[in-house]
């Protein structure tokens, strides 16, 4: 059997979250605009740095308070349910193979790429079938981020329904500073992802039609 660079389950998933991690970025940053600030009242965290600071309108979504947190709790839950459905198929399909992370082929290849990006080897080092170590590793960072995400967001959503999951995060204000780095991280991930598409506009081409089969058990 052959099988596409990119199943057709792992293309929807994948341009739905984007539409859903916009709608989810964009009225997050609107309810942060209600309170600013990082830490308990009247003891903001010192290492945070942009105390005050809101982004801009065109970022937020939702208008106000109420219409944020509208557009982000109802959306919530097909976020959360096109991650299951990625990860259920992750596991059944048996892709978690060629796309997670395993220390002994990846690691090595991993750094090679960390130093042809940084100028220090002239030659990239091949790719470990469909992607290179450190393609594997930020792609399982992201995935290992994702449910800090959503518990996080569940501890504040349900603080009172849920309190051991608020004290396993050291409560209610550590979990709304978790909520936003992981925002963060992830913003920053989808930025230089995107930055690597304009580079290497073939995988655009895979993500949206499949890409050229493959046989079954490439990694």
């Amino acid at each position: 059997m052959r099988r596409p660079a990119q199943p057709w389950i792992i293309r929807v998933t994948h341009w739905a979250n984007l539409v859903l991690f916009t709608i989810m970025a964009g009225s997050g940053l609107r309810i942060l605009a209600a309170y600013p600030f990082l830490g308990p009242r009247g003891e903001d965290y010192g290492w945070y740095p942009l105390q005050g600071v809101n982004a801009p309108p065109l970022l937020t979504i939702g208008g106000w308070l109420a219409g944020a947190r509208h557009w982000h709790f109802a959306f919530a839950w097909f976020f959360a349910a096109n991650a299951l459905v990625y990860a259920i198929y992750l596991l059944a399909s048996g892709e978690w193979k060629r796309r997670l992370f395993f220390p002994r082929r990846d690691a090595w290849n991993a750094w090679q790429t960390v130093l042809h990006d940084l100028r220090l080897r002239k030659e990239p080092p091949p790719s470990v079938g469909l992607y290179n170590g450190m393609q594997r590793l930020t792609y399982t960072g992201v995935l290992a981020m994702a449910p800090l995400l959503v518990l996080s967001g569940l501890a504040m959503y349900k603080p009172v329904q849920l309190p051991r999951l608020t004290g396993l995060l050291v409560g209610y204000d550590v979990a709304r500073a978790i909520h936003l780095l992981v925002l963060a991280a992830l913003t920053l991930f989808t930025v230089v992802h995107i930055v690597q598409v304009l580079l290497h506009p073939r995988t655009l081409v895979d993500m949206t039609i499949g890409g050229p089969e493959r046989p079954e058990g490439t990694p």
